[in-house]
């Protein structure tokens, strides 16, 4: 089986190095990338043409034109050493080898006045090329976060893709990153024109056009800088990038041959919808009074507590098997104040409202503010329940990003706030950072109702054409499957902000569509990470002081999950289970190929070996 993959994909390999070769000498034709070797001297055909490197200078300026919306604004040479810094304050990162970097715009842009967010010159790209000796013959792009942009990857003078860099100096990749087509950093105000309508073009660049021009151009720069095109090419995200890797999939499945999604912000105006959803049950339910930072930990505690024995009848400190854990607040007596009838007297208690607006958190949104009783449904479903418009996070996940507070005022994840003033088409809805010409955000969010919140919701999903369809929630891979990609999925299980129910979800509705798990197994695997938070780190509140040892769950190393895809990719070597550890590497366990679950065969609770996946 190895060997027949091994020969497929280098007849593919071949025929698209060709391919993209002719491409490229076609786009360059007429400049000074292909130089004439001269002519025969007896007046006959010219000798063709020799194909000369694109420098890492001034000259690429010129060099590199494959169309017309294509401009090069810097080109920078950093030598072995260097600080990777192009003005103001140092990085402090030195170059571990001689590396190039090339900064691109690709129009054509959104025009507008000056000052206003949607108004922008093109899709800002960073791409860092290796020296020649030092290249692997390999592209990795990296994905973006949040709404992506952000001046410092088209400003003249930063260096925005900072970890592109030293990737493309340590380990030979050509890298790149982008700004998807706008420079605004934290918000979607870009994504608003300066009427209040919704900036379809901007939308297009920052949902799919961006991260394909990025793939596109980034192989171009490096078969014209190498005068060999990339063997390999591949995409590295999380989060906005897991949802990019999943658009280049759907939409251009030739542009990679292997991708990393972590987290994937796919199914983007429901779950962010969603995230908005823990504000608005403080509000509705708690009179707008936010839960205490020592009332999340607390009962976040108690529910780590409740079910981290699940697994091998210790106390891991986290949460293995989220779907299997169904405590109640409302029934535990331990984080109840004496006045709802617990024993909690300190001022971290809560009053059976409170604790019922722990479960409604973790249910995920519902259009009536509704719960069903734990002890029936934890909210933890393979498709959303009848009442549920979308999933909540687990339980035992630390909740101060989506139910948190500064000083008790409360704090909404921003990128929710923006998404429902964008569905809605009414910049008030937002918090007072998104800008634009017919107001800037006026928190109008605190005043949604369960129903108003579900009708935000539904006009996400109704928009969808108008936003470019960011949702990503096209499970049809075939396209991408049958061009020999192969895609690593993975998503913590104390995932801070997107539910990992939204992944097993998609990754369901992926497999139905090419014949079941099995299926997709062939080229689409899905790897869930027990008390792992947001794209990495430890996202499991710690349990009862005491009872539970703190949070510190095995996780994947750095570049762990990459080498995996990579050793699939080039090798044939399709991930069964991948073991992982913890930073003093004295616990370690493996990690299940979806869908199955790890369980406990005995023997040291603390080693791997004494686990299956099963």
């Amino acid at each position: 089986m190895t060997k027949t993959f091994a020969t497929a994909q280098g007849r593919d390999t071949t025929a698209r190095r060709r391919a993209l070769l002719g491409a490229w000498a076609a786009a360059a034709a007429g400049t000074s990338l292909l130089a004439a070797c001269g002519g025969d001297g007896g007046g006959g055909s010219p000798a063709p043409a020799t194909p000369v490197a694109l420098a890492c200078d001034e000259s690429l300026k010129t060099a590199f034109k494959p169309n017309a919306d294509t401009t090069v604004t810097l080109v920078k040479a950093f030598k072995q050493g260097d600080v990777l810094t192009l003005s103001g304050a140092a990085s402090g990162t030195k170059a571990a080898s001689d590396v190039c970097l090339v900064k691109l715009m690709v129009g054509p842009g959104h025009p507008g006045p000056a000052d206003a967010p949607s108004t922008s010159a093109g899709i800002g790209i960073e791409v860092w090329l290796p020296a020649q000796a030092k290249w692997n013959n390999r592209v990795r792009v990296l994905g973006g976060g949040g709404w992506a942009g952000g001046s410092a990857i088209s400003s003249l003078t930063a260096i925005g893709g900072l970890n592109a860099a030293t990737l493309a100096a340590s380990e030979g990749s050509v890298t790149a990153v982008t700004d998807t087509g706008h420079t605004v950093s934290g918000t979607g105000s870009f994504a608003m024109n300066p009427d209040g309508s919704i900036n379809t073009t901007l939308w297009k660049d920052f949902s799919e056009r961006g991260i394909h021009e990025m793939a596109v151009k980034t192989k171009a720069l490096a078969t014209g800088f190498f005068l060999s095109a990339p063997k390999y090419s591949y995409w590295d995200g999380c989060s906005t990038g897991g949802r990019q890797g999943h658009k280049e999939a759907q939409a251009n499945p030739a542009d990679f041959d292997g991708i990393l999604a972590g987290a994937p912000a796919f199914n983007w105006t429901k779950f962010i919808t969603a995230e908005l959803y823990p504000q608005v049950v403080m509000q509705r339910d708690l009179g707008g009074v936010p839960l205490t930072p020592a009332q999340l930990a607390l009962v976040s505690a108690a529910a780590v507590s409740a079910c981290d024995t699940q697994l091998n009848g210790q106390h891991d400190g986290y949460v293995s098997d989220p779907a299997q854990c169904r405590y109640d607040p409302t029934q535990d007596a331990s984080v109840l104040c004496t006045a709802s009838g617990g024993t909690n007297a300190t001022a971290a208690c809560v009053s059976t409202v409170q604790a019922q607006a722990f479960n409604k958190i973790w249910y995920g949104q519902t259009a009536d503010g509704s719960v069903p009783s734990p002890a029936a449904d934890v909210g933890y479903n393979l498709y959303p329940a009848s009442n549920q418009l979308w999933y909540g996070l687990t339980r035992g996940t630390a909740l101060n990003g989506l139910a948190g507070s500064a000083n008790g005022v409360p704090a909404p994840f921003t990128i929710a706030s923006d998404t429902v003033a964008l569905s809605l088409q009414d910049a008030r809805y937002a918090t007072p950072g998104f800008v634009n010409a017919t107001g800037n955000g006026a928190d109008r969010w605190k005043t949604l109702t369960y129903a108003e919140l579900a009708n935000a919701s539904a006009q996400g999903v109704a928009l969808q054409a108008s936003f470019a369809n960011i949702n990503t929630d096209n499970p049809d891979l075939t396209a991408f499957r049958d061009r020999g990609g192969k895609m690593l999925m993975y998503h913590g299980l104390a995932d801070v902000l997107i539910p990992p129910q939204g992944s097993i979800n998609y990754y369901t509705r992926a497999s139905n569509v090419v014949g079941g798990y099995a299926a997709a197994q062939q080229f689409y695997r899905l790897f869930m990470v027990p008390g792992m938070g947001h794209c990495s780190g430890v996202g499991s509140a710690n349990g009862v002081a005491g009872v539970s040892p703190a949070a510190n769950p095995p996780l994947p190393a750095p570049n762990q999950l990459f080498n995996v895809l990579v050793d699939w990719v080039e090798n044939g070597r399709a991930p069964e289970t991948i073991v992982v550890e913890t930073a003093d590497k004295a616990v370690s366990r493996p990690l299940c190929l979806y869908p199955k679950k790890l369980a406990y065969v005995g023997g040291d609770v603390k080693a791997a070996a004494s686990y299956a996946c099963r």
